[in-house]
């Protein structure tokens, strides 16, 4: 059975940071494109950032450019999302996703693997 599981989050004033976590169990997930998305009340999800290829290729959302960083250790089958200078308008449920095998993918519903999601909150 495959599952991710996120960690990391929680409450933050602007300007912090914070470092969010997927573990995956079930099967590797090397050759996959990893993909964090989020999604806050009242809105669609979204996507935030992407990891993927052999050398850990990375595309982040205009939105998050610069102050995200995507990256995955194979070896832990885990990918993580470091988050710096956040701002209140990054409030919102994260979500680990695995997609294909196929390089870049920023639509949600190209993902086929879900984690239950953590919150994070940016307090102004």
């Amino acid at each position: 059975q495959v599952q991710l599981v996120e960690s990391g989050g929680g409450l933050v004033q602007a300007g912090g940071s914070l470092r969010l976590s997927c573990a995956a169990s079930g099967r590797t997930f090397s050759s996959n494109v990893m993909g964090w998305f989020r999604q806050a009340p009242g809105k669609e999800r979204e996507f935030v950032a992407a990891i993927w290829g052999s050398i850990s290729n990375t595309y982040y959302a205009d939105s998050v450019r610069g102050r995200f960083t995507i990256s995955r250790d194979n070896a832990k089958n885990t990918v993580d999302l470091q988050m710096n200078s956040l701002e209140p308008d990054d409030t919102a449920v994260y979500y680990c996703a695995a997609g294909p095998t196929a390089g870049l993918r920023v639509r949600a519903g190209d993902y086929h693997d879900w984690g239950q999601g953590t919150q994070v909150t940016v307090s102004s």
